[in-house]
């Protein structure tokens, strides 16, 4: 069973919480869910209906997985990041069904606030960046730049995109804004940094 008192978070009675797992205060497990031995996750996480968490992943508080994702060994998610339903993560580059690779695993790193859409497959060993997006049925095989929205197979930049989520627009040369909130950013190195 989990760490944490029971009270503290909602464990669905189909849901199945091996020992040593961390369930951070107000998370929600829903039904059919499966959490591995070592797995932690932070506050105010929820997990939809079909959802599996390996062992030693690790979640920061805030993070929505939908329905039927398989969070394998290997993974990290910073804070407040969003799991589209039916996301597939791989953990091995090369898999056989013959040969043991169990310490083979290539890690995969989520970065705060990012979005992961609908059926996009994120390829082990590649790091998704703060505030990134992939659009729904994407094909992640390498790193995604923080506030880089990528899209198709294989994932390809299309667009800087706001912290609230809308594409930015370009004011000068190394200068952007979001006509949404209007926070500013500059590029600095190929990098969209927030201005402070």
């Amino acid at each position: 069973m989990a760490e944490k008192p029971k009270d503290d978070f909602f464990v669905h009675s189909s849901a199945f919480v091996d020992g040593g797992v961390h369930i951070g205060a107000g998370s929600k497990v829903w039904h059919f869910c499966h959490i591995m031995s070592g797995a932690r996750l932070g506050e105010n996480c929820i997990l939809g209906q079909n959802v599996f968490v390996g062992p030693g992943v690790e979640m920061g508080q805030g993070c929505k997985i939908q329905n039927n994702v398989s969070l394998y060994a290997g993974l990290r998610l910073e804070d407040h990041v969003f799991v589209g339903p039916s996301v597939v993560f791989t953990n091995v580059t090369r898999p056989r069904a013959f040969i043991e690779q169990k310490n083979n695993f290539a890690p995969t790193h989520i970065g705060l606030g990012a979005t992961i859409g609908a059926n996009a497959t994120i390829v082990c060993g590649h790091s998704i960046g703060r505030y990134a997006m992939v659009a729904a049925g994407g094909l992640v095989t390498r790193d995604v730049p923080d506030y880089a929205l990528v899209i198709g197979q294989p994932a390809r930049f299309a667009a800087w995109i706001c912290q609230c989520g809308q594409n930015l627009e370009q004011s000068t040369e190394d200068e952007y804004h979001c006509p949404h909130c209007e926070r500013k950013y500059h590029l600095v190195a190929d990098q969209i940094k927030p201005k402070i």
